[in-house]
């Protein structure tokens, strides 16, 4: 954890199908880590989609859900659509790509597993990759569904309530939120922003040189137990 219990750090994100290094850097770095489960799901997003590296460049793995006629659902309620094969398509592409990575027979049997099992809702597939990964990382911080707390509020209120209802006094918050956060808000409330300003590590990887923003699995194949620390390998924004 990155803070002591009377400066207790709270993060609130969009759940994600493999999320990139950011994701699990600002989970790394939050006491309680929130799970923005019930706002409305982008099908443009990152919660059902992410990208690995293949030979040719950036490669998506895309979980198809049905969203015509749901009329723009939440994040968990969106549901899996299974007149695709995905799960296999998704094992095959990982397995032709990172046949030479040297953490593939580690990971891979336990990750295939997940993908088969017979999931209905998106949400709890992305909260069962976001599971193992973070066993494998090493990561040990509270994640809690936001569904489960009946915290309302506008969109800085919301995020606000969320702090308080833990006790917080500090809300760690991508950039992308500066053109909308009320962040006199939050020191009315007594509670520091911190902006997390990520700088993406570079590390082993196969397929020429180096590519940035994919899913941390690349960096687990790529680097096994090295990935905690290189995922870490910046200072800490609660600390700057």
């Amino acid at each position: 954890m990155c803070s002591s219990p009377s400066e207790k750090t709270v993060a609130v994100l969009q759940p994600g199908y493999l999320p990139w290094l950011g994701f699990f850097d600002q989970l790394a770095r939050s006491d309680v880590f929130v799970v923005y489960d019930d706002v409305q799901f982008d099908k443009h997003g990152w919660r059902n989609r992410n990208r690995i590296k293949s030979p040719a460049g950036r490669h998506w793995l895309t979980v198809p859900v049905l969203h015509t006629g749901k009329n723009f659902p939440s994040n968990h309620s969106v549901e899996i659509d299974h007149s695709q094969r995905w799960a296999r398509k998704h094992v095959g592409s990982i397995r032709q790509f990172y046949s030479n990575a040297p953490f593939l027979s580690r990971y891979l049997p336990e990750f295939e597993e997940i993908l088969h099992r017979k999931w209905t809702l998106l949400i709890d597939l992305d909260l069962a990759v976001l599971a193992v990964l973070c066993s494998w990382l090493d990561l040990r911080t509270t994640v809690v569904r936001s569904s489960t707390l009946g915290i309302q509020g506008g969109q800085s209120e919301r995020l606000l309530n969320h702090c308080l209802h833990f006790g917080a006094r500090r809300y760690l918050s991508g950039t992308a939120a500066r053109d909308y956060l009320l962040t006199p808000l939050f020191s009315q409330h007594g509670i520091e922003v911190i902006w997390q300003d990520y700088h993406h590590p570079v590390y082993p990887q196969l397929h020429g040189p180096f590519v940035s923003h994919l899913s941390t699995l690349d960096l687990l194949l790529n680097c096994g137990d090295q990935s905690r620390s290189i995922l870490l390998s910046h200072p800490d924004p609660a600390h700057q």
